[in-house]
């Protein structure tokens, strides 16, 4: 129950940033945390920081009718506490540094976690309480703007999400579990200790220049541990070596636990094995290996124990000679050693970390009546112990503290000088000077960091942390700080000029808004007026010898068949349906055939009516009026059959062409079937050429008004239009395919209106003298008699 005191206000902070940061200003703490020991030293600017001074926490039985009692941890650890003297000598040694952070001194406040999750989170939460002891309006808000530690991953862990909430800027000297890295979930950790994904990728590399392929995996039971040793069997097996077995090292080093997972060695056979744990259980590990006279394994160790000086002792030798692993860099911090022995209680009465080590370090007592140990006398001397404490040939750890009090003092320093339109924040703004928040840590890097729609790309010839941002390119899109790669769209999206988000793509197609739609829409109307303009004109004047002469019947029947070729080309313009696909291309091959055969049967009329005046011959009763009819009736009717024959089987329908090259998606009629598609065309062809052949033939047949001359020259027309037409059809991109069609229509539809009939109201309009029986058959009598 010994973080019952923290627990509402915990619960109001996490879901403040849920509701409202109102709440923020009345979280208050049930019960003080000012029974924690802390060591603090004032300063304009505070330091926060977190040791495991303490390997564990003692906990007494709730009794539910009181207060836990204070909370007491045991276990000192010297290496630790170095760390924490490391802090506050480079803190000294900055505020001596008369060019970093001039005119202004660094403090601390330094609580110990005692290697405990729940009490980390207790400490984080001291360090972030503006005021103690209850008096006052208590405020959830802290008054340190950094924190250095915690030192283990999984203490890490819980103090990064809580510190997170505030952006408190997080940074730790020996947290090095890969998790730590997502900066979504921990978005104000940092490090200057590396992640294990380097460690292990080395470790990896170590199995397979040796060739080992069966492997035993030991892991503490903490993040560090099992995200490590998971990440190491994830990349041997990958190299094809097996994992004999995968052990969790208990925290409580059971006996009999600890037993079985060791003998697992034994029974699998392995040689060669990982210890991917913290020294204190590592250290248990071993010491159970060695009371079952474990011999002959090439253990495998991970940072946080290879350089260890208690697996180091003689009593360990004959199990762990021969050990492998990598260590972190070590380093000389000059001056360190004699400002670690300068430690005295009698000169820091007011730490209340400096007695527990004096006792743990000489085993006396300083004036505690319950201790058992015998009194201190005064005589203890630290240069005299060669302790791990003093030992500052292996500095390592201690470096990576060292380094961040200064990461830290540089980047203050940066923003005491920022000059403004220069700064780091929107708009090249600097902070205020007087009032620096957590989250103002100025970046010092090679490359920014490439926003989203961006990915990027290494320079060539420089470090990894030297980039280039590249725009994605059209069609990808990258929604994440510094993305490496940009990820495509799916089909039907597209990427928006910021290419951070994929939008739906526009969908194009020929509609009757757009400038050319509209064109086309009014040459067609136009076009379908004139014929009605022509019909008109022949309906006036029927009783006129050209009209009669001209079969007035087979004209009002090929103006019809005009006519609803300039309207087919209306169903090609507007979004594609099921209706209007199938309407589109049977329509306008129906249409066509019926102005041909019609156009077919007057020029085989005229070619047969003088062929009917040589001596003879009889050949006019076979091209009646009813032969005409089924000629016109047969010839259509092909065509009919062909369009029936394609809706029932294959019909057009609606088609998305999607590509990921274009930002639009073109809404086409997929013919269904390209063989019925070009059987319509193909057709329609034929007659063209049956009726151009004919008209030819009889083009210089005697008349004063031989039509068949000017069928001839239509059916020369359409025959071009039509063979141009199948190159630019296959060329034309998109919505142009279908202007190309209506084109086609239209420009054949005029090439008969105007050379078929023209003529015939040309004379019937500007020349009625020539509009007489005597006229037409003038020139025919007389070549005749000729």
């Amino acid at each position: 129950m010994a973080y019952s005191s923290v627990y509402v206000c915990v619960t109001v902070l996490f879901f403040s940033t849920l509701i409202s940061s109102q709440l923020l200003q009345t979280c208050r703490l049930i019960r003080s945390t000012s029974d924690l020991p802390v060591l603090t030293s004032e300063g304009d600017i505070t330091i926060g920081a977190l040791f495991s001074l303490h390997d564990t926490v003692l906990e007494s039985p709730p009794s539910f009718t009181a207060e836990p009692h204070p909370t007491q941890c045991s276990g000192f650890n010297f290496r630790t506490f170095r760390w924490m003297q490391t802090m506050i000598f480079a803190i000294e040694e900055i505020n001596r540094d008369k060019r970093l952070l001039a005119n202004l001194t660094l403090g601390y406040k330094i609580y110990d976690s005692c290697s405990t999750p729940f009490h980390a989170l207790r400490t984080a939460l001291a360090l972030m309480n503006g005021n103690e002891g209850g008096t006052g309006k208590p405020e959830c808000r802290g008054r340190v703007p950094v924190v250095i530690g915690d030192g283990g991953s999984t203490l890490s862990l819980v103090v990064a999400r809580f510190l997170g909430v505030f952006h408190v800027p997080q940074v730790s000297y020996f947290s090095s579990c890969a998790c730590l890295s997502n900066k979504l979930e921990f978005p104000s950790f940092l490090r200057t200790m590396p992640s294990d994904f380097f460690q292990v990728d080395a470790l990896a590399q170590l199995v397979q220049h040796f060739g080992w392929s069966w492997l035993g995996t030991f892991a503490g039971d903490d993040a560090y541990g099992r995200g490590g040793a998971q990440i190491f069997n994830d990349e041997v097996t990958k190299l094809g070596a097996c994992i004999a077995f995968y052990e969790i090292i208990p925290k409580n080093h059971d006996q009999t636990e600890m037993f079985r997972i060791v003998k697992r060695i034994r029974e699998t056979g392995t040689r060669v094995v990982l210890v991917f744990a913290l020294e204190q259980d590592a250290r248990a590990l071993f010491w159970e290996a060695l009371q079952q006279n474990l011999t002959g394994i090439q253990w495998l160790a991970s940072e946080a124990w290879i350089t260890a000086a208690v697996l180091s002792t003689p009593e360990f030798h004959s199990i762990l000679q021969g050990s492998m692993g990598y260590a972190i860099r070590r380093a000389d911090i000059p001056r360190l050693q004699p400002f670690l022995l300068r430690l005295h209680p009698s000169k820091y009465p007011q730490d209340p970390f400096v007695v527990q080590f004096w006792q743990e370090m000489f085993k006396c007592s300083l004036g505690t009546s319950t201790s058992i140990r015998p009194p201190c006398n005064g005589s203890e001397v630290l240069a005299n112990t060669g302790n791990i404490y003093s030992d500052v040939s292996q500095l390592r750890i201690s470096y990576n503290v060292y380094k961040a009090v200064y990461a830290i003092a540089h980047a203050l320093d940066s923003m005491l000088h920022c000059e403004p339109g220069k700064g780091p924040f929107v708009g090249g703004s600097c902070p205020n000077s007087s009032s620096i928040q957590p989250w103002q840590v100025p970046m010092s890097v090679c490359s920014t960091s490439c926003p989203p729609g961006t990915r990027k790309a290494t320079r060539p010839n420089f470090p990894l942390c030297c980039f280039d941002c590249i725009v994605c390119a059209a069609g990808e899109v990258s929604n994440q700080t510094d993305s490496l790669e940009c990820e495509k769209c799916l089909p039907e999206f597209w990427s928006n000029t910021r290419r951070d988000t994929c939008i739906p793509k526009l969908v194009e197609f020929l509609s009757f808004n757009d400038t050319m739609g509209i064109t086309l829409l009014a040459v067609a109307v136009l076009g379908s007026c004139f014929t009605l303009a022509v019909a008109l004109i022949f309906v006036l004047k029927r009783h006129t010898p050209l009209v009669k002469a001209n079969n007035s019947e087979l004209s009002f029947l090929i103006l019809s068949s005009l006519w609803l070729c300039f309207l087919c080309a209306l169903a090609f313009i507007g979004q594609p349906t099921s209706w209007s696909c199938g309407l589109r291309h049977t329509a306008f091959g129906i249409a066509f055939s019926l102005c041909l055969s019609c156009i077919l049967g007057k020029t085989m009329v005229v070619l047969m009516a003088f062929r009917a005046t040589l001596p003879g011959t009889n050949v006019m009763k076979w091209f009646g009026p009813l032969q005409q009819r089924g000629i016109i009736f047969l010839c259509t009717a092909v065509q009919l059959v062909i369009c029936c024959t394609w809706l029932s089987v294959a019909p057009p329908v609606p088609r998305k062409l999607m590509t990921r090259e274009t930002a639009r998606i073109i809404l086409l009629c997929d013919v269904g079937s390209p063989l019925a598609f070009s059987l319509v065309l193909g057709y329609i062809g034929l007659l063209a050429a049956v009726c151009f052949l004919l008209a030819f033939f009889a083009r210089k047949l005697p008349d004063n008004f031989n039509e068949a001359k000017f069928i001839t020259f239509s059916m020369l027309i359409f025959c071009a239009v039509w063979i141009a037409f199948v190159p630019a059809y296959v060329s034309s991109p998109g919505k142009y395919t279908v202007a190309v069609e209506i084109f086609a229509i239209l420009a054949s539809s005029y090439g008969l209106l105007l050379c078929i009939f023209t003529p015939k109201c040309y004379i019937i309009l500007l020349k009625p003298e020539k509009n007489t029986k005597r006229y037409l058959m003038s020139k025919s009598n007389s070549e005749r008699k000729y």
